[in-house]
């Protein structure tokens, strides 16, 4: 990923994102994340959710994925959120963010076990599923999306 997003010319890191009018691209963050700083603290709050979300669990508290008041149905409002909270970061602060958090996101991956990671309600904040897939939607399902959104912008604009 960082190959991608390195290729991009330094002064097009701050170029608006045009996807036009593309009828293919509905979903929310076409229209969101507007240039590579958006989508780069994007991944960053993410990993914020997965570590505070094992950090506190691992250590007794119980504390859901998501921060109240959003659910699963209400993740894009956070989404929203964390763009907004983000539109003063210069881009080379949310890349450094981005590379911290990825570092820490992945010593947290490899402090589980196999086990831990993937066996179903291995622990009981987990619910029905593993902690695996949450690292995963934090990371490489995230960061997939991010490509795609990198590539399209660099087929648009060359």
């Amino acid at each position: 990923m960082w190959e991608l997003i390195d290729s991009v010319p330094s002064g097009a890191q701050s170029v608006v994102f045009d996807f036009g009018d593309d009828p293919k691209l509905k979903e929310a963050h076409w229209k969101r994340d507007k240039n590579m700083r958006d989508v780069l603290v994007h991944l960053y709050e993410w990993h914020q959710l997965l570590l505070g979300w094992a950090a506190a669990n691992l250590n007794g508290d119980s504390k859901p994925f998501l921060p109240a008041p959003f659910t699963w149905a209400t993740y894009g409002d956070m989404n929203v959120e964390f763009w907004k909270k983000h539109q003063s970061t210069p881009y080379d602060e949310a890349a450094a963010l981005l590379r911290g958090s990825h570092a820490q996101v992945m010593t947290l991956i490899e402090s589980f076990s196999n086990e831990e990671l993937f066996e179903k309600k291995h622990f009981p904040w987990t619910g029905t599923t593993n902690v695996g897939s949450y690292c995963i939607s934090a990371t490489a399902s995230h960061y997939d999306w991010a490509m795609k959104k990198i590539k399209q912008y660099i087929r648009r604009n060359g």
